[in-house]
């Protein structure tokens, strides 16, 4: 499941953006960069996940460790953006790369199709859901190792030499933190398993150890894919990411066209379009868990929670709604950026929260010099990256804004429908609804 939800479109996406301003070995630095945040952060979720193994992921432990509406303010972003805008990326991406394969087909077309039938699948019963889910992880797994095998033997292996187009003096820290974004993007999910976590049958033991391998695998061949991109492109082939998005977001049906011609090329595209719709699958079966847990505790319609032991469908159909007006509200690159500000300023409160706990001496939370390490690491790091994100791109700050500002309102005229429901006092209908 962790390793589902992290390969997505970000990985094959994010470096044609990074390409613009950072040289090779800026971008590749990046990806290492990435792969610490991510298991530093890993580190501090397994440990959070050991006292708290319950489902709800950030919604849950901020509620639990910090204050309600903290979390309820994380299950909005939860709702908002963390499933529901990659849902709507891998989408795009899905139906990009099948456009490679027949020029009628229309991206957003696709990969909202791909959307209604995969919403369909999570509804009908939670055994199918797993069986279609696992299915398409073994033939994404397979899809990433094929095509790190044929990117290493027949391209090159030397080191390029290429400049992006806007190169910097010196090193370019305000760049390089900035397309960390596109990177933390790239690696959201490596938390996926605290989604999830009643249904596992050890949480506090299994929980941590499905985030911490899933985590470090998908690092290490992120390297390697990465590797093999800017060996074997140019910064105007990685720019296809941008000049045209609805038919050419095409990295490696570009590599494996250079490598084999075009039947490897058409193999590529059918592969990684199965690669995105299992990152698709894998999103739209863990975040319905969220917003059960938040309609049982009253923050959502009460339909939303489902069944116990059941799957929510109410909740399932809600997010693939979402994900439906992101794929035609808004353009890829943008959206990229900007979740990947939401998802890092929420992990990086939940992060905050095992401190705050340590703070309180609150013995459910041992303190471990390792955790506390990767900690640090993970808070001082997401705040340098906001900070420039927030510098050199205006939208981060109404992004994040028009998100805090909508998820507060809405918890506050939920506690109040709450309160007065608990003292007696009659809710108009209108009000009700």
């Amino acid at each position: 499941m962790v390793i589902a939800n992290m390969i997505g479109a970000g990985v094959f996406l994010s470096t044609g953006y990074m390409a613009q301003t950072l040289s090779p070995k800026q971008i590749l630095l990046g990806w290492v960069v990435g792969a610490l945040l991510a298991l530093a952060g890993a580190r501090a979720y397994a440990t959070i996940s050991q006292s708290v193994p319950e489902s709800g992921g950030e919604y849950k432990f901020l509620s639990r460790l910090v204050h309600p509406a903290l979390g309820y303010l994380a299950g909005w972003a939860s709702l908002l953006l963390g499933f529901s805008a990659p849902i709507a990326i891998d989408a795009i991406a899905a139906g990009a790369f099948a456009n490679t394969l027949a020029p009628w087909i229309d991206p957003k077309i696709f990969g909202s199709c791909a959307i209604v039938l995969l919403t369909c699948v999570h509804a009908i019963g939670f055994r199918f859901s797993v069986t279609a889910q696992n299915a398409l992880v073994l033939v994404k797994i397979l899809l990433v190792a094929g095509f790190i095998v044929i990117g290493l033997a027949l391209g090159s292996n030397s080191w390029p030499e290429w400049q992006p187009p806007n190169p910097s003096n010196g090193f370019p820290l305000g760049p390089f933190m900035q397309n960390l974004l596109f990177i933390t993007f790239a690696f959201s999910g490596w938390n996926a398993a605290v989604y999830a976590a009643s249904e596992f049958r050890r949480p506090r033991r299994d929980v941590a150890r499905a985030m911490l391998l899933g985590c470090a695998l998908v690092g290490l061949l992120y390297l390697v894919v990465n590797w093999v991109f800017v060996a074997n492109l140019t910064p105007e082939q990685f720019a296809v990411v941008s000049t045209d998005e609805t038919g050419r977001i095409t990295l490696g049906h570009l590599i494996m066209k250079n490598l084999i011609g075009e039947t490897g090329a058409a193999c590529m595209s059918i592969l990684v379009v199965i690669a995105f719709l299992s990152a698709m699958s894998a999103m739209t079966f863990l975040g319905p868990r969220v917003y059960a847990e938040m309609a049982r505790d009253g923050f959502l319609p009460r339909a939303l929670q489902g069944r116990e032991g059941k799957v929510p469908i109410g909740a399932v159909v809600l997010q693939g709604a979402i994900a439906l007006f992101l794929v035609f509200a808004y353009r890829l690159g943008e959206v990229l950026g900007n979740v990947g500000a939401i998802l890092t300023v929420f992990s990086a409160l939940t992060v905050f929260a095992l401190f705050w706990m340590w703070f309180r001496g609150r013995d459910a939370f041992p303190f471990r010099p390792v955790t506390f390490a990767a900690g640090v690491f993970y808070l001082v790091l997401s705040a340098v990256m906001l900070y420039f994100g927030f510098k050199q791109s205006p939208t981060f700050n109404l992004w994040v804004g028009a998100c805090i500002l909508a998820s507060l309102l809405g918890y506050f005229m939920t506690r109040r429908k709450a309160r007065t429901r608990e003292a007696g006092i009659p809710v108009p209908e209108e009000a009700s609804r």
